[in-house]
Parts: C-alpha cells; sequence; structure tokens
C-alpha cells in the first residue's frame, strides 16, 4: 500500500475520480460521453506543453516560455500560410522554428550558465514581442484547408488531437522512462554535479530537454493554429499556468528527478474535467482560475508528502 502511495499517478489518479464524481453531482448532461471529448480538445495544447515540460522540470529547471513559443511559431507559420507558402512547408518550418527556440533557451542554461528561471522569464516576453512586431493587432489567416482539425474524428468519435496528444505521450513516456536519454534526465534532475563526475553529458542533456519543449511548443502552435483558423500574438495566454500545473500535479518534484508522463496525462486530465465540470455547473472564470492555482499549491505539498513517505519507507 504504501508502495502505491509513493507513486507519482496516485495524487492525480485519485483527484480525477472525485472531479468526475463531483462534475456529474453538479449537471446530468456532464454526464455527456460526445461533449467531454469534444471539450478535452481545448486541453489537448496545454497537454502537449506539459508533456515537454515534464522533461525540463524531471532535469531539475523550468521553462516559463512555453506558450510565448507556442504563439510565435502560430505567428510565423500562420503568417507564412497567409503569404502563399504551402501547408506542409510551412508547417515545418513552425515546428523547426519551435525547437530553435528551445535550443536557444538551453543554450543559455547549458553554456552560459544561467538560471532556467531567469531565462525563460526573459524569452517569455521576448518571444511574444517578436509575435507582436510580426503581426501587430492584426490577424493572420490561416487557409482553410488546414482549418478544423479539432472537428476530425477517430472511429468512436474520438477527436484526432486528443489521440495525437496520446501517442506523444506514450513516445515520451517510453523516451523519459525506457532510454538511455531519460536515465540521463533523471541523474542531471537528482543530481547535476554527481552526473558531471560520472562522465553524463550534462550540457547536452540540458539543452536536449528544452529543445523538445520547444518542438512541443510547435506541434501546440499548429495544432492551435487549425483549431481558431487565425493567428494572433495575443493567444496562449496562461498555458504556461496550466503546464506547470499538470507536470507537478502529476508527482514530478519541481527540484527535478521526479516525474513520469503517465503523471502529467492523468493531471490534465484531471484539469480539463475541473473545468469542464465548472462550466457546466456556470462558475465564473475567475473563480475556475482560483481553483487551478489551489491545485498547484496541492501539487507542491503533495509532492513534499511523497518525498516523505518514500523517504520513511527506505529508512
Amino acid at each position: 500500500m504504501r508502495k502505491l502511495l509513493v507513486r507519482s499517478e496516485t495524487v492525480p489518479a485519485v483527484l480525477l475520480v472525485f472531479a468526475f464524481i463531483a462534475g456529474a453531482m453538479q449537471s446530468k448532461f456532464f454526464l455527456d460521453f460526445r461533449y467531454i471529448l469534444d471539450s478535452m480538445t481545448l486541453y489537448v495544447e496545454p497537454g502537449l506543453l506539459a508533456l515537454g515540460m515534464t522533461f525540463v522540470i524531471v532535469s531539475g529547471n523550468i521553462d516559463l516560455s512555453v506558450a510565448s513559443m507556442t504563439v510565435l511559431v502560430a505567428c510565423v507559420s500562420g503568417r507564412m500560410m497567409e503569404s502563399g507558402t504551402s501547408v506542409p512547408v510551412a508547417c515545418a518550418a513552425g515546428l523547426l522554428l519551435g525547437v530553435g527556440l528551445g535550443t536557444i533557451n538551453g543554450v543559455l542554461v547549458a553554456k552560459v550558465k544561467l538560471p532556467s528561471f531567469v531565462v525563460t522569464l526573459a524569452t517569455m516576453a521576448v518571444y511574444r514581442g517578436i509575435a507582436q512586431v510580426l503581426l501587430g493587432a492584426a490577424s493572420a489567416k490561416i487557409p482553410a484547408s488546414f482549418v478544423g482539425i479539432d472537428m476530425q474524428y477517430l472511429p468512436g468519435h474520438f477527436p484526432i488531437p486528443l489521440a495525437l496528444m496520446l501517442i506523444v505521450a506514450l513516445i515520451l513516456g517510453l523516451i523519459l522512462h525506457r532510454s538511455l536519454f531519460g536515465r540521463w534526465v533523471f541523474s542531471v534532475g537528482t543530481n547535476e554535479l554527481a552526473s558531471f563526475y560520472a562522465g553524463l553529458p550534462v550540457a547536452a542533456v540540458k539543452i536536449g530537454v528544452f529543445a523538445l519543449s520547444g518542438l512541443m511548443a510547435g506541434i501546440a502552435a499548429l495544432l492551435m493554429n487549425s483549431r481558431l483558423g487565425v493567428a494572433r500574438f495575443d493567444h496562449a495566454k496562461g498555458l504556461e499556468l496550466d503546464a506547470i500545473t499538470a507536470v507537478l500535479l502529476g508527482g514530478a518534484s519541481i527540484f527535478g528527478g521526479r516525474g513520469s508522463a503517465s503523471g502529467t496525462v492523468l493531471a490534465i486530465f484531471l484539469v480539463a474535467i475541473l473545468r469542464i465540470g465548472m462550466g457546466v455547473a456556470n462558475v465564473k472564470a475567475e473563480y475556475q482560475l482560483a481553483v487551478i492555482g489551489t491545485l498547484l499549491v496541492v501539487a507542491v505539498l503533495s509532492g513534499n508528502l511523497m518525498d516523505r513517505l518514500s523517504g520513511s519507507r527506505k529508512a
């Protein structure tokens, strides 16, 4: 039982069950399976950002610029499509741009030795500022052929974006927990100095996790463009809060060295179910934000509790 309690997925799984029960008690419309699946597509983008953020936080760092990277990629790829560039070329350029933006963060952290909090706080403003300079108050219109992926379904009314997020989560989960790179990420997050003296490529690992975060931002940006049909510099505001909340609530330690892709996915579903339930119950937006903020506090406290339980079990 104690082993089950200290697993990173336990807290979000239990809270998810309670959130679903509470939502069902608030309104009978909450039990509409198709409505829940359709509403879940709104949380695919923060879910992708959270999956990339999982690697960053497990490595002992943080990325506050994920939403700004997303909006910059969305604006650049949207402007390219609007100007006549083919959709595949614009999408490829957007993904490369996302990786490049993340790599810039990683180089500043790993090579220049700046704290990740300071670096990504700065690039959060810089990247969104560039997007604003690029588009101003205008919008970039996305071609009709690329719009509407959130309305495409697999058999069983399962949205394609949600299926894509789950596939990405499976791949990244295997990388994090079953690959050499994943073990390096955990090692660097647990003890960076010891990892360095053990011969691990610490700088490359840091650059790699930030580049991966940028790639996830690029994918999220393309999905956002397809869902909204336009690109604007003021889109994706607040997504970094949802991503960080999901990672920490999913069992990751803010100090690094602990986390899982499955925990992050469960936490994203938890945030989605909570907001869907509160939306059905007509809870005001500011109250919803307060609930998400409270979840972040709960995530940190539960992480500390699991650390203590784990330490007690080892002792």
